[in-house]
């Protein structure tokens, strides 16, 4: 399996741009005025996520196996295709397509800087690629942890990828409460980034999850606000050679929508 952080785009593998905002822009508009030559875009909240209610499964619960295949065919991308994701925010919401894909099997990696880092011309213009032949691939059970399974904090350690400040009880007009699951420890995702937007070295992500008490030996669950910044720990993670850990997909959005779940500050 391809590392899941990779400093260029392979020769023939299928860039995919997964710019995706909290603040009002629209991704699909930054790909129109400009992305990675022959990158086809992504839309997470269309193509990664399914629309259900956020009580039962948070604000982007993982879609069917049907419907990820059925995207990602219309994308062209095909089972034997390498992936490289990117995004204008260090990966942080690309992350979500890769964890998706190699949680199935298949070969994908972030771009290591995202589109800031990439050296080379823009273009405008969609690439007209034919359908692809992509499977449909139950989420593996193994990867996945429920909202009981995240509330085991003594049995898990679990991280929490939103900022520092949501973990600590502001006021986030996301979701209905605030705070974080009890035990839970906060280990932000942009912090697995240096200043120039690109990962941190190998040891010093190693540095980082140690100090939350993650050495390679401990059963990790992963979660942020809705699932998908969460996948951005898990991937560090893997990149730094202390497995893969699994995702809680609900994630606060939907531990938070349960009045009988208790909330930490």
């Amino acid at each position: 399996m391809i590392d899941p952080v990779v400093s260029e785009i392979p020769e023939g593998a299928v860039a995919a741009d997964v710019r995706s905002y909290l603040d009002g822009r629209v991704g699909r508009e930054a790909y129109d005025a400009g992305h990675v030559p022959g990158a086809v875009f992504v839309d997470l909240d269309e193509a990664l996520a399914a629309h259900t209610d956020p009580s039962a499964g948070g604000r982007h619960p993982l879609p069917t196996a049907e419907h990820f295949s059925a995207e990602m065919a219309k994308l062209g991308i095909g089972d034997d295709d390498v992936v490289v994701a990117y995004d204008d925010a260090g990966g942080v919401m690309a992350a979500r397509l890769v964890w998706m894909l190699r949680a199935t099997g298949r070969q994908a990696a972030l771009l290591d800087g995202g589109i800031q880092a990439w050296d080379g011309p823009l273009e405008t213009a969609a690439p007209r690629r034919a359908p692809g032949h992509f499977s449909v691939r139950p989420w593996p059970g193994e990867l996945l942890a429920s909202i009981d399974e995240a509330a085991d904090t003594t049995g898990n350690v679990v991280i929490d990828a939103r900022q520092r400040e949501r973990f600590q009880g502001a006021e986030d007009p996301l979701d209905p409460r605030f705070g974080h699951i009890p035990g839970a420890r906060s280990l932000p995702c942009r912090e697995n980034l240096a200043a120039d937007g690109r990962f941190l070295g190998k040891d010093e992500l190693r540095a980082r999850f140690a100090e939350v008490g993650i050495t390679g030996a401990e059963p990790v669950v992963s979660y942020c606000g809705s699932g998908v910044t969460a996948c951005h720990n898990l991937l560090a993670l893997e990149h730094a050679g202390l497995g893969t850990g699994r995702l809680f997909p609900g994630s606060w959005s939907q531990w938070s929508r349960d009045p009988d779940r208790p909330a930490e500050v």
